[in-house]
This record gives C-alpha cells, structure tokens and sequence, in this order.
C-alpha cells in the first residue's frame, strides 16, 4: 500500500438503517465538569505498566499490570494489593494482562473481565477474585503479535460487552469479517454474539480498525474509539454500527464513501492514544507517545464541538489509561516502565482528579 493511499480521503459511510437502541436515558448534551489538573492527588506508585483500569461498587480501583499479570486492588491513602493474579499471560512487546472490566451485575455475580495475550491467541476470560484461577473463557482467537494487540474491554449502556482488538501487524485481518483482528467486538457477557449486531451470529461490530486502545460512550450513547495510525494519522472515531474504517487502505482521513472519517486526527508525535473516557461533553485521551492529556469537546451527535486542547502535558510522562469512577473523578495512569518510556521515580504511577465545585 503506497503512502498515497493510506492519505487517501474516506467520508462516512452510510449507517445502518436502525441504531441499536440504548437502555439509559439522559440528555444528548450533557454539562462538563471542570477538573482542577493542578491539583492531582497520588493514588498508588511503583505499578508494573498499569494498563487496564475498572472500578469496583464500593469504589475501589482494579488496576491490571501487564507484563506480571497481577490485578491490584487500589484505595486512596492505602497501598497497592494484590487482588489476584492471572496465569497464562505471556507478556511480549505490546502483550500481555490489558483490559479490564466489571460486571455490572458485580454485586451478585462477582464477576471480573480481563483481556489478555496467552500462548497461541488474545482471549477474554471473566473469574472471580476469590478464585482467579477458575476462569471462563469468554471468548478465544483474537489474533496476537508482538504489536498490535488491542486490549480495551468496556461494558456498554446495553449491558453488553465490547472489545477493542488489534490487527496483530497483519493489516488484512483489519478487512477480513471472519477474523477476529482489527475490529470493535460486541458481545454478551458470556462471549456470544450480541443480539442486534450487524452480522446476525458474529461478534464484529466495526471493522477496518488498526489498533484499537481506547473506547467510551456519551451521555447520549455514542460510542467513540482511540485508534494508534502507522506513520501519520492517529484517530479518534466515531463507532457506529457495521462502520467500516478504513484500515490498511486509509490512515486518518479519507475519501472514498466505504470508509468513515475520523472525528479527530493528530500525529502520533502529538498523541498515539490508548485509553478514552467521556465526561459531560468532553472526551478525555491519554497520550503515550504524546506525554499528554487531549481534552476533546464533544456536541453530543457523535462530532466535536471544537478544537482540542492538551492538559498535563510532560507532567506524568506517556499516558495509558484514563477512566472516570464512579464518584465522578478522572483517574490517569501512566506508562513510563513499558520499554518506551523514561521511568521516573514513584513510576508507573495513577493519580485521579476531583471536579471543580460549581
């Protein structure tokens, strides 16, 4: 593929004639909270590549360590335990213990999702804490590489759950809809293809995807992705369902009518962003490569309603994850002893920031 042609424009493509339907209720346009960044507090340091993040009802933090395959419990003022520990992970490059998720029927179930690389494949598995090592798989055969792996997992407001993969360096895999490779992934929370998908019996909810890190919905439902480009163009998306991207004949924006555009691009210099979240009508962006935090505004229709800013930039080093608990605080982590990065002292660390009081 010539560097024309992964420039090349691409404009959305048609949507499919229904939207899934959403289960919540709220207002398409929310109100966006103010987070004071000057102001961080330290949640925990000495982590080993913090990568996945979710929180439990009570609000403690889970966060999964990717080349140990340790899960840590976190609490402010207390420090980092070891909640569980996964075997089987095999940490190489980009793989290793990525995503997590909890059910949102946590409090009855007690389960806990984790996206990782094992011997032959990425999987998905859920277990409880209290027994880690009587996990189910959930779903097995994602492509794996030394790159490319993907690992976001989220529970969406339907209550299923989606999958961010990677085209494991192979981009054909990207195009392929009988590979599990280079799409978003939805689900039930016992890994079958989820009712109303755009492929009756097929997990794939949008495919052309490079690398997927980050995934998060609005207030509205609109459900948005990071996407890592190649060399020129790193993408923030508007995922809709059956849409295609792009990925390996477009990087950023295009222009023929079978692809979808991008809502943002950047340079990877400027981002190469993992992990998204959405409050009121910002979606925030961890940068890696970047060594920032993109503050995206948002206008509630699955477009932006202005220009990005960056926040934190240099303060934490590369960024992983962002994510916002259940209290309504925006916890960052950081990603310094991944082999890209300059660890400094207390790193790889999570620090969280409180709203502004109105």
């Amino acid at each position: 593929m010539t560097p024309a042609a992964r420039r090349a424009r691409r404009v959305a493509a048609p949507a499919l004639a229904a939207v899934l339907a959403w289960s919540g209720t709220a207002p398409a346009h929310a109100a966006t909270p103010e987070f004071d960044f000057t102001r961080p507090e330290t949640v925990a340091t000495g982590l080993e590549v913090p990568w996945g993040l979710a929180f439990l009802p009570g609000g403690d933090a889970l966060a999964a360590e990717r080349n140990s395959g340790r899960i840590m419990r976190l609490r402010p003022g207390a420090a980092p335990v070891q909640a569980a520990r996964l075997t089987g992970v095999r940490a190489s490059g980009e793989g290793g213990l990525l995503g997590l998720a909890v059910s949102p029927d946590y409090a009855t179930d007690q389960y806990v999702y984790a996206y990782y690389t094992a011997t032959f494949d990425n999987r998905i598995v859920r277990f409880r804490l209290s027994s880690p090592g009587l996990r189910t798989v959930v779903v097995s055969g994602i492509p794996k590489s030394s790159i490319h792996n993907g690992g976001r997992i989220h529970f969406g407001p339907d209550g299923m759950l989606y999958a961010a993969t990677g085209d494991a360096s192979t981009g054909g895999n990207a195009q392929n809809p009988q590979s599990l490779g280079g799409k978003i992934l939805r689900m039930t929370p016992t890994g079958a293809p989820a009712p109303g998908n755009p492929t009756p019996g097929s997990r794939v909810y949008s495919l052309g995807h490079r690398n997927v890190q980050g995934l998060a919905w609005d207030a509205a439902g609109n459900l948005y992705a990071a996407e890592f480009g190649q060399n020129t163009w790193d993408e923030i998306n508007h995922i809709v369902p059956g849409g295609n991207y792009g990925w390996p004949q477009v990087e950023g924006t295009g222009g023929a009518p079978q692809y979808r555009d991008p809502i943002v691009t950047w340079t990877p210099a400027e981002a190469s962003p993992s992990g998204i979240a959405v409050a009121g009508d910002t979606l925030y962006a961890a940068g890696l490569r970047g060594r920032r935090l993109w503050t995206v505004p948002l206008d509630g229709a699955g477009g932006t309603a202005g220009a990005p800013t960056a926040v934190l930039q240099g303060a934490f080093g590369r960024l992983r994850t962002v994510a916002v608990d259940p209290a309504g605080r925006l916890w960052v982590t950081s990603s310094n002893r991944d082999g890209r990065g300059t660890p400094a002292t207390g790193d790889d660390r999570v620090v969280r920031y409180s709203p502004v009081a109105p």
